[in-house]
This record gives C-alpha cells, sequence and structure tokens, in this order.
C-alpha cells in the first residue's frame, strides 16, 4: 500500500514558545519518524512522511492530494485547541482518506482526562473519584459519588496534556493550602481547567493492546461483567511496570514529565511486571473494556495504579495515539516483551486497520 505517515515534529513546533516549557514534549522525533517509515517499507509498503501542519505552504491537505495515499498511519498530536489530536483525523475524513489508530471522538474524549474519567464512572469502571477545577478558590465539593468524599492525598494535573505533562512531585497535595497553590499554578501555566483525583499509593503499570472488537450493540459495562461481554480479535501485551525506585526520590515515586522526556534514554522498566496470572488477565480485561467504552481502534494503552494497601488495580487512563520509538516508548517495550519486534508491531497496526476499514492489501 502507499502509506503516508503523519506525525508533528517537536523541532518544527509553532513559535514564539509557549508559557509551558513542557508544551512541546508529546511531540515526535526525527528518529521516531524515520523508524516508522523504515519499518513500513520493512512490511512491503510505500511510505512518505507528512508533516501534519495546514498553517504552512504546501499544506498538509495539499501534500495529501499530491499523494494520494491508500492509507494514513495518523500520530498526529496537533498544536492547539481542546480536540487537537482528533483535528488531523477529522481532516482525512472529510477527505475520506481512511488511516490508522482511533477515529475524531474518541482522540478529542481520551484527550480530555476528566471526560474520560466519566464515561468511566458510567460504566462502573473503577477510576479514583476526582473533581476539576477551572479556578483555584472553587468550593471542593464532598459529595462526589454516592457520599464519598474528595480525600488527600490527591494528584493534581492539567485535564487535557499527555507525556506527563505538569507532573511531578508537587503533583501530590496534602493539604487544602497545597491544593489552591498548585491548582493556581497549574492554571496560570496551562491556561485549561485542573484535574485533581484521590491519589493511589502503589505500583504504576501499563498494558497495551492491538486489535479490534466487533461491533455489537452498546452496554454498560463494568469490571464485574467485561470478562462476558469482550470478544473480539486483541492481542494483549505484557504488563510493563516503571521501576520508580531507580529514580532520584525527589520524583516521589511517579512516572513524571522528567522521567519521560529527560530521561526517556535512561528508562527503567520491568515487562512482564511481577505479577501473577490472576491480575494479568484482570488487567487485561480492563484494558479491553477501556477499549471498548471510548470507542478506540486499532491500538491503545491502559495506564493503571495498584493500591497498596489491597492491590486493587485503578484505571488512571487510556492513551489511543501512544508512543512508538522504538527504543523507549512503553509500547515498543510491551510488544517486544511480547515477542514483536518494532517492524511486527507498526505493520500489524497496519494490518488491523486495513481489516477493520476492509482496505485491499
Amino acid at each position: 500500500m502507499k502509506i503516508a505517515l503523519l506525525a508533528n515534529l517537536k523541532k518544527n513546533a509553532p513559535e514564539p514558545p509557549p508559557s509551558a516549557a513542557d508544551q512541546w514534549d508529546d511531540l515526535d522525533s526525527e528518529d521516531t519518524i524515520e523508524s516508522l517509515l523504515v519499518a513500513l517499507e520493512a512490511g512491503g509498503h510505500r511510505a512518505e512522511f507528512l508533516e501534519a501542519n495546514i498553517a504552512r505552504p504546501h499544506s498538509l491537505v495539499d501534500n495529501l492530494r499530491r499523494l494520494s495515499p491508500d492509507l494514513c498511519f495518523n500520530i498526529a498530536e496537533g498544536h492547539w485547541g481542546v480536540g487537537r489530536e482528533a483535528q488531523i483525523p477529522a481532516i482525512l475524513e472529510m477527505m475520506r482518506i481512511p488511516y490508522t489508530g482511533s477515529g475524531v471522538l474518541t482522540l478529542a474524549l481520551a484527550l480530555d482526562k476528566p471526560m474520560t474519567k466519566r464515561i468511566l464512572n458510567y460504566h462502573e469502571l473503577p477510576t479514583p473519584e476526582f473533581q476539576v477545577f477551572g479556578r483555584s478558590d472553587e468550593e471542593i465539593n464532598e459529595d462526589l459519588a454516592e457520599g464519598d468524599v474528595l480525600r488527600f492525598p490527591l494528584f493534581v494535573k492539567p485535564s487535557r496534556e499527555g507525556t506527563g505533562m505538569g507532573v511531578s512531585a508537587r503533583s501530590i497535595v496534602t493539604t487544602v493550602p497545597e491544593l489552591r497553590e498548585r491548582l493556581r499554578e497549574m492554571l496560570e501555566r496551562y491556561g485549561q481547567p485542573v484535574l485533581c483525583e484521590r491519589y493511589i499509593r502503589g505500583r504504576e503499570l501499563t498494558v497495551g493492546l492491538v486489535g479490534n472488537l466487533p461491533a455489537t450493540a452498546a452496554r454498560r459495562l463494568n469490571d464485574r461483567t467485561a470478562p462476558a461481554v469482550l470478544p473480539g480479535d486483541l492481542t494483549f501485551f505484557p504488563a510493563m511496570e516503571i521501576d520508580t525506585d531507580k529514580y532520584d526520590p525527589g520524583e516521589a515515586g511517579l512516572y513524571t514529565n522528567r522521567i519521560k522526556v529527560e530521561l526517556a534514554h535512561d528508562f527503567y522498566y520491568t515487562c512482564p511486571a511481577p505479577i501473577d496470572d490472576d491480575l494479568q488477565t484482570e488487567l487485561w480485561r480492563l484494558t479491553a473494556a477501556v477499549f471498548r467504552v471510548t470507542g478506540a481502534y486499532d491500538v491503545s494503552r491502559v495506564d493503571f495504579r495498584l493500591d497498596e494497601t489491597d492491590g486493587r488495580p485503578w484505571i488512571l487512563e487510556i492513551n489511543p495515539l501512544p508512543g512508538l520509538n522504538p527504543e523507549y516508548s512503553d509500547l515498543c517495550i510491551e510488544a517486544g516483551a511480547h515477542g514483536w519486534d518494532y517492524k511486527t508491531l507498526v505493520n500489524e497496526i497496519v494490518e488491523t486497520a486495513r481489516k477493520r476499514l476492509q482496505l485491499s492489501p
């Protein structure tokens, strides 16, 4: 197939720089683009990289018309707006060009962490109780869900960012004054609502998958019913655990922005994670349920925390545009533990999308 690889290069991010120093940390490197092109070519495809930018001469729309691809391999993060990860897929749908990965609605939903958590709550899937603040002096809701209160310690982060942006040791707050101070900082720096959720002390794990579920009637799912209603052609990868003990105590045992960006090449992890078969199966079931209720396609990664008191898994978020750097991206590490090399992972994503879209090989 003729494939257009769509991404936003970090080196081409808009200028002048935004107020937050980590604003462009989820954009891709040239190394990632080159690795993807090599993998796609090795899979028998003709691949060309197109910068996912419509504001320049010879914009993406012009280049798509010129190339007329059979399929777009989309990893575009976008630059501006609350639904920025959904903007390129929206353009592709307007142009009637098929693409890999999740669609417009899912990408917009998953970028907005509070909206995702509302969906998880509706389906009775385990996610920490939370509140969204638009002002630093906003009243703390003491009746969040069936009498449950917003309990300290809390974890504070921007509502619509990825790659751990805004996440540091100071994200954990234990008092109301600390919360107010952190809210002021986050609101000023990112200019968006701030998510505050109960902080789950314990191990942090992530689970990736490739595949799709069959189209069936919508139904509510929860951690009890998911195993019975989620058949499908899904390939689950072993859970990966971030070894936070290997990092400076200043990271507070968190998978911080600094670990994900500055220390990406010195990444400490265990994959497969040292967990028993029952817990691994439960994590796979919950991953499939989140994939289902958010309407994801082809590939995703779901992040969890295991409560240190009882080992219960809590869902943090889903990433339907997981990083694909072959050296340090979580999904690539998990795929390797499953026995897939990088070429296999990339081309399985293509093949999964091709089957879903009913495209000719």
